[in-house]
């Protein structure tokens, strides 16, 4: 199984490393923009509307937007993403169905959600497709059966990110950095969502889906007399209300640089973030020098960050950094993933990129080359009519000067330097950071405590916690050897497990929702073939014999090199374990948690096998391996065992490819169902 990964990943990896490595255009003079300007109105039940008319395109979009204060959800966290999921399902007037059956029609797209609605399609439909929003947005369907359908759906997704080590570490950033009982530092749980009732989502619905902060942004090819009349008409009779507003104590930051670490003995990579709380406003002088900091610090592939911790110490795919601006306290952020045993090198490289913006005037040549992404990347998007509203509804809601966009590129073109350094200084944070890592405890923690900065523990859910035990002592005669016997017992004994002589195993997954079936077949003398179907279509084949090997890859044959036909031979076998146990070179490195569990961690070369310490069996496998130039560790996780002929064999199996693959092995066949025919 663990072959397969490789593939997988090599699939996978080859999509998210495309067109990272495009060089920068150079600068040209700096183009004058002119940004649409709307024409307003206000409805008496307090509905700002703007409309920009833009008549190159047969074309029109509309959204509706209540910018309402941020507010806190509490014991019922996920009342407003039941209210989005259920927004759409209907509407008094309408069925789903129906509903859905005309926007297809139409061509259009429409969407609502808790705070908003918006639609877009070709103008012809204008008319038609603001009814449909308007009736959608006013007049909403909220069911029992379809608030049970819904619910069902999001606990399933909550579910299905227990173990993920990147929905994990946004979790408790935002816990730790805002407080679980601010609006942006609290976060939904099945524990919350089972509080939640229709009732309350109607409560939520009636509450803050209200005119008196709200926007509706028009453009396209529309006239604005005509449009004035239909929105008095479809949303003049707009009950007039006005969303509650709370005040919070804002957040603050640590004290002192520190590490927060969340133990996640399923991480192949550690989740880094270096944060420190961000009040900046559009309007605040820093505003635009703030901005191509960031950019030159860690906006792109071009960032200082990505160029050092990808570039020069190929420890990560990616490295980023971001700062937040408006009307609310936000923050900044820099990013990166990188595999466990290089975490504390990563971190203090971090560390200097921020000191190094902090400290020293940034070269001409990075600030020009900062500055013409930033109007390259205006100008581009001042092409979207979605960009002219988006643009108009910041001026409003962010209470910007009429002339702020007319003025970005000057304003752009301006910073200085000094300028730079002085935002540096001022929104990133050096003695004030605080550096959330998530990963394995076993592998970072060492580094990490070299850096002699302080270190508090919490769970995956941003409670404080004990340090995890990693070093755990090794009973009294146990060896590598004494726990491979205890393996090949456990599923069956040493004489049954000598007697299978094939083995035939078919699964099902999904993969970023395309469904898959993965057909396997090895064979005692060292065969095997591997073949991934998604859809009925072949999208990848493995053999090996005893002549060679090779994969067939979108049509494409490629014979295995020379070099990884031996390790590929030594798996392909029913039960790699029969021939560990006469291997001299493996060794017993420990007792490791592997989800929840303590198992014993057996190294062979760069792959660890992980055996439960209870169960004796095998549960998980690690394996080193390099792709696309990184480093890293991918995991195939083993559960679910059930007896085939005496043999006990897992019916399910995890692979962490960067994503994490579910498959469920619906079919297994003993000394049966594989022939030699199927390795030629």
């Amino acid at each position: 199984m663990k072959k397969v990964i490789y593939i997988l990943a090599g699939l996978f990896l080859s999509i998210t490393m495309q067109a990272q490595d495009r060089p920068m255009p150079k600068a040209g003079p700096a183009p004058t923009v002119n940004v649409g300007k709307p024409e307003t109105f206000t409805l008496k039940n307090g509905l700002k509307v703007l409309v920009v008319e833009n008549h190159k395109l047969p074309r029109v979009s509309f959204t509706l937007t209540m910018d309402n204060a941020p507010y806190a959800e509490g014991s019922k966290k996920g009342v407003a993403d039941m209210t989005s999921a259920l927004m759409g399902s209907g509407t008094t007037s309408i069925s789903k169905e129906d509903f859905n059956e005309e926007v297809d029609f139409l061509g259009a797209n429409i969407n609502f959600w808790a705070e908003g609605a918006s639609a877009s399609g070709l103008s012809k439909y204008s008319k038609r497709m603001m009814e449909l929003m308007a009736d959608g947005a006013l007049n909403p369907k909220f069911t029992q059966e379809e608030f049970d359908k819904q619910k069902d759906q999001i606990l399933e997704g909550l579910k299905s990110e227990e173990k993920n080590v990147s929905s994990v570490a946004s979790r408790v950033r935002s816990a730790l950095v805002y407080g679980k009982s601010h609006p942006r530092g609290e976060y939904l749980s099945e524990e919350t969502l089972n509080n939640v009732t229709l009732a309350d989502v109607k409560d939520n619905y009636n509450t803050y889906f209200v005119p008196g902060n709200a926007y509706l942004i028009i453009v396209g090819d529309v006239k604005t007399r005509q449009v004035k009349k239909q929105v008095k008409k479809l949303f003049g009779n707009w009950t007039a209300n006005t969303a509650p507003s709370v005040g919070y104590s804002n957040p603050r930051d640590v004290q002192y640089t520190q590490i927060n670490f969340v133990d996640m003995p399923n991480a192949v990579q550690s989740e880094i973030a270096v944060i420190n709380l961000v009040d900046l406003k559009m309007t605040d002088k820093e505003y635009f020098a703030s901005i191509l900091a960031n950019q030159i610090l860690g906006g792109g592939g071009e960032g200082r960050l990505f160029l050092n911790l990808r570039e020069a110490h190929a420890w990560t795919y990616g490295a980023y950094s971001s700062i937040g601006s408006g009307k609310y306290i936000s923050s900044f952020r820099a990013t990166t993933s990188v595999r466990n045993t290089v975490t504390d090198s990563a971190i203090a490289e971090i560390q200097n990129e921020v000191r190094r913006m902090r400290n020293d005037l940034v070269s001409a040549e990075d600030l020009k080359n900062a500055k013409a992404k930033y109007i390259g990347n205006f100008v581009m998007q001042m092409e979207k009519p979605s960009t002219v509203a988006r643009y108009a509804l910041s001026t409003e809601t962010n209470k910007l000067p009429a002339d702020f966009y007319e003025n970005y590129i000057k304003n752009i073109n301006a910073v200085t330097a000094q300028d730079i350094k002085n935002a540096a200084n001022k929104f990133f944070l050096a003695d004030k950071a605080r550096i959330v890592v998530v990963g394995k405890a076993a592998d970072v923690l060492p580094g990490l405590e070299s850096s002699k900065m302080p270190i508090f523990y919490f769970d995956k859910w941003g409670n404080k916690t004990e340090k995890p035990v990693v070093n755990k002592p090794l009973p009294e005669g146990v060896t590598a050897q004494t726990v491979l016997d205890g393996y090949i017992a456990a599923i069956g004994g040493e004489k049954a497990v000598k007697g299978v002589k094939t083995l035939y195993t078919k699964s099902t997954g999904t993969v970023q929702g395309t469904p898959l079936e993965l057909t396997m077949k090895v064979s005692s003398d060292n065969m095997q073939f591997v073949e991934m179907t998604a859809m009925g279509m072949s999208m990848m084949k493995q053999v090996v014999n005893d002549k060679g090997g090779y994969m067939v890859q979108q049509g494409q044959k490629v014979d295995v090199p020379a070099e990884e036909l031996a390790e590929l031979r030594a798996a392909a076998v029913p039960f790699e374990e029969l021939g560990l146990m006469s291997n001299k070179e493996i060794t017993l490195t420990g007792i490791e948690a592997v989800n929840g569990n303590d198992a014993y961690a057996v190294k062979n070369g760069t792959t660890t096998y992980f055996y439960d310490v209870k169960s004796g069996l095998k549960i998980a496998e690690a394996k080193e391996q390099e792709q696309m130039g990184q480093k890293m560790t991918q995991t195939t996780y083993y559960g679910d065992y059930k007896a085939v002929k005496g043999i006990k064999v897992p019916h399910k199996v995890t692979m962490n490819v960067g994503i994490e693959i579910d498959l469920t092995v619906n079919e297994v066949k003993i000394n049966e169902g594989v022939s030699a025919a199927d390795f030629k």
